[in-house]
């Protein structure tokens, strides 16, 4: 059973690097624009200073990842500053798309503590300390090849205590979810999604809750709606998007999107466009 794979072919991860060197001094993040970060600290003592967080000192080579928007500074301790590696990175689908959601505004892990990404991190690296042509656009791979295997690791691992990456990391609902997330268009039933569990309906639907934070139900609704945005904002029709998501037509589908989001997809496009020009 794949866990990651499905969400990442709708809402897969994007990175742009940006800097590659020595931080002397500060740099500030104001966190307005429409992407996430991820520092990647190589050498050095940095402060990490983020919105209404206390500083933070990391003393150890580290990732900092923060998936959505978020004000932040980061602040050299010493005056030779500090190695970094740092990309803009945004996940398909806007901010508020499933995956990006179910994860913490902020993550700060030592390298040394993720053995499963040091292959990668030492090729990033390498890339980065030499002068091969396509290096920058290598590093913009191997950003999102890095955070693909952070995923992992937090599922792995079970770092995540409530939401969708909670749910998947759980033995007893990661089929359940990976149902959903692979049939959307299907009717599912409690009973349904229960046997997938080997669950009674009752203790599925109140452990789903406890867990991810949702009903079954309503998670559903949230997917499907979350399928339709990306897929409106792709331009296809609402006709062919029903269908898709599990709706009998595309006034059914309207009445659930305006449920979930408070406006109509003809208005959800329209705000959409506006927001990006």
């Amino acid at each position: 059973m794949d866990r990651l794979s499905t969400l990442l072919s709708h809402f897969g991860v994007r990175a742009s690097l940006f800097y590659n060197g020595t931080l002397c001094g500060m740099a500030a993040y104001d966190g307005q624009d429409l992407h996430g970060h991820v520092h990647l600290l190589r050498a050095g003592t940095l402060t990490l200073q983020g919105a209404d967080r206390k500083p933070l000192l990391l003393t150890r080579p580290s990732l900092i990842f923060l998936p959505r928007p978020s004000r932040h500074q980061l602040i050299a301790q010493a005056p030779e500053g500090v190695q970094l590696l740092c990309a803009s990175m945004r996940f398909e689908g806007g901010i508020d798309n499933p995956l990006a959601a179910s994860l913490p505004d902020i993550l700060v892990l030592a390298l040394d503590a993720l053995p499963q990404l040091a292959d990668t991190l030492n090729w990033m690296f390498a890339e980065a300390q030499g002068a091969h042509c396509g290096r920058d656009a290598a590093l913009d791979r191997l950003f999102e090849l890095l955070v693909i295997q952070l995923l992992r690791h937090l599922l792995d691992q079970r770092q995540l205590h409530t939401g969708l990456m909670a749910g998947l990391a759980d033995g007893r609902l990661a089929r359940s979810l990976v149902q959903m997330h692979e049939a959307p268009e299907r009717a599912w039933s409690i009973a349904e999604l229960a046997r997938e569990s080997n669950m009674s309906r009752a203790a599925y639907a109140a452990y789903f809750r406890d867990v991810v934070g949702q009903t079954p139900a309503d998670y559903l609704l949230s997917w499907r709606i979350s399928l339709a945005q990306k897929r409106l904002g792709e331009g296809r029709p609402i006709s062919v998007i029903a269908t898709e998501v599990g709706y009998e037509s595309p006034s059914a589908l309207a009445r659930a999107f305006r449920r979930k989001t408070g406006c109509s997809p003809r208005d959800w496009v329209k705000r959409r466009t506006g927001e990006m020009a």
